[in-house]
Formats: structure tokens, sequence, C-alpha cells
């Protein structure tokens, strides 16, 4: 999950820098057409697919400071001007972009949640990581939570095949 939140980063730092010269720093464009572009494709590049991510600190703090990278040129200060990410969001009138991530995520949540229990996708919602069954072989069939047959290990192979 790691590695597809970098990725997401990345196409967004790229995409920063693909609008730096033509959006982002153009003095002849209004603030409000900088901003409508940041809500339009930015923001939708840098959090598509973050419904099912979990946000650690460190990556909620990647998140941010790839925001702010964009809101700090946006308003045209650089971090030498020594200006909170607060204050230039107050200024914009912009919501912090991780504010925007939970609301969604929790918007999910209530998908799964309504979802009938024999759908795949709802039983997905409740997958827990399978323990090594070598460190603690007495809890590998607590910590799964779909119901499949042959959960223990070592079933005999024919019943793999019903």
């Amino acid at each position: 999950m790691e590695q597809e939140i970098d990725r997401r980063i990345g196409v967004a730092s790229a995409v920063m820098r693909t609008l730096h010269r033509s959006v982002v720093v153009r003095r002849e464009l209004s603030r409000k057409a900088k901003l409508s572009i940041y809500q339009s494709i930015f923001v939708p590049t840098l959090t598509y697919g973050h419904e099912l991510c979990v946000m650690t600190e460190r990556t909620r703090s990647r998140v941010q400071v790839a925001e702010m990278s964009f809101l700090h040129r946006v308003a045209g200060l650089s971090l030498r001007d020594r200006v909170r990410g607060s204050a230039i969001r107050e200024e914009l009138g912009v919501e912090l972009l991780l504010f925007r991530v939970e609301r969604s995520q929790m918007r999910w949540l209530g998908h799964l949640v309504r979802m009938l229990p024999g759908r795949l996708v709802r039983c997905s919602g409740h997958v827990s990581p399978v323990r090594d069954p070598w460190e603690d072989p007495g809890h590998v069939g607590e910590t799964m939570s779909l119901n499949w047959p042959g959960n223990a290990w070592g079933s005999p192979r024919m019943s793999w095949k019903k």
C-alpha cells in the first residue's frame, strides 16, 4: 500500500511540474483559476483510490507536503517566506486535503456497512492480516474473518477441489 501512495504522490508531483510554468506561476491567471485547476486536476490525481488506504502518520505527512507544495506556488510564496500552511489555506480558502480524504473514507465505510452480507466487496473490508503460522499456529483461524472452507492449515487436498 505504501508503494501505491508513493506512486500517487509522484504522479501528482509530475502534474505539478507540468503545470508549473503554464499555469501556477503565470501572473495573468487569477488565483481562482489556479485553485480550480488545483481542485480539478491535482487533488483527484493525488487522492485517487485513497478510500482503501491506511493513513499512517508518515503517509499523512507526505500527502500534506505534496499539497502544500502546490499551494505555496499558487500563493506565490516560497519556503523561505516561512508562512504557515494554515495561513496559506485560510488565505486561499482551501480545505485541508486530509479532511477530504477522511470524509471519503468514512463515506466508503458507510457503503460497506449498507451492503448485503454476502457481497465480496463487503467481505474485503473485514479481512485482517493473517499471522505467520510458524510463529503462533493456534490463532491462524481466528484472524481470518472470511468463512472459507478448509480454513485450517494442512487440510486434505481432496477438500480443496470441492
